[in-house]
């Protein structure tokens, strides 16, 4: 870790959705800096040694537990939490750090195309980060970083974790990672912020719905903003997003129409065809694997009625 804690927040001290009436785990003061034991996104019901069976029998009650809440002393409405991404730590299982991506039944982008279950166990070295094997074919490069992130919203009672949020969320967002500040609008008193999801990699889309979902050690400092009166997340990176993936530079499909949704829609089915064809590998095997290391991305969005969106593989990954 980058930077020493005042309060660790153990993996027991977790919940699942939003709900600003949850009794707030540790109360701190601006400045102050947690780890927190952060579960995987299945809450352990996944782990090294799991099969595409478990898959199948996920209780969705149990997705995408966060660690907290944390009450921050002066936040107010109105007010934005700085949250500073310290570190990332993963913890190991059976020798070796380790993450699952999995196609669930119903969820992700080409969820009535991939009806079936299947899941990937990917095992990494946690000190060196060192690109994480996939199969005998591949090398996907890691970027740690957590996929939820937030504070409770004004609304009472219990709110889904799945959908993102004004407040933050399940944003999935694979930039913050370390050194990200990111800026988060308070809605009720103390903010009541949690975090959770932590993912060895992703690709900005993350289209089968599961990144490489990975358990860890998440060191962050906890700042506040008076009367920025944000409506909306915002972050600033600590430098370059993509280095990590460009030494070989992309394949790349696009999806071009007048809905963004099946362009993208179309943008990946066009890059699983690529993969299939070229490497032999199946379908859903290459929909889970573009999942973790894939970007989509809205190229162009002006020459109507038509728009463009494109879907980036790099291709160091199968070199």
């Amino acid at each position: 870790m980058c930077k020493a804690c005042d309060y660790t927040i153990h993996g027991a001290q977790h919940h699942f959705g939003w709900d600003n009436s949850i009794a707030p785990v540790e109360t701190v003061a601006p400045g102050t800096t947690l780890c927190f034991n952060c579960m995987d996104s299945s809450a352990g019901q996944l782990g090294p040694s799991s099969t595409v069976a478990d898959v199948a029998a996920l209780d969705f009650g149990k997705i995408n537990p966060v660690s907290g809440p944390i009450y921050v002393d002066g936040a107010e409405p109105g007010d934005a939490l700085k949250i500073t991404l310290e570190g990332f730590a993963p913890r190991e299982q059976e020798g070796s750090a380790w993450g699952w991506t999995a196609n669930i039944p119903g969820f992700g982008l080409l969820a009535d195309q991939f009806t079936d279950p299947a899941l990937t166990i990917w095992k990494y070295d946690a000190k060196s980060m060192a690109p994480s094997l996939w199969g005998d074919m591949g090398r996907v490069p890691l970027k740690p970083f957590t996929g939820t992130i937030g504070v409770a919203m004004a609304e009472p009672g219990l709110h889904s974790i799945v959908p993102p949020r004004r407040t933050g969320g399940n944003l999935d967002i694979r930039d913050i990672s370390t050194g990200t500040e990111i800026y988060l609008p308070v809605e009720v008193a103390g903010a009541l912020f949690s975090v959770g999801d932590t993912h060895a990699a992703q690709g900005d889309g993350e289209v089968c719905g599961t990144a490489i979902e990975s358990p860890m050690d998440v060191t962050l400092t906890l700042d506040l903003v008076k009367n920025a009166n944000l409506k909306m997340p915002r972050f600033t990176t600590a430098g370059p997003v993509t280095n990590h993936l460009d030494q070989q530079g992309y394949e790349v499909t696009t999806g071009i129409g007048p809905d963004l949704m099946s362009g993208a829609r179309d943008a990946v089915a066009g890059m699983i065809d690529l993969l299939t064809a070229r490497y032999g590998m199946s379908a859903v095997d290459a929909y889970m694997l573009v999942s973790t290391c894939g970007d989509l991305r809205i190229s162009e969005i002006v020459d109507m009625p038509n728009w463009v969106v494109s879907f980036y593989f790099p291709r160091m990954v199968l070199a």
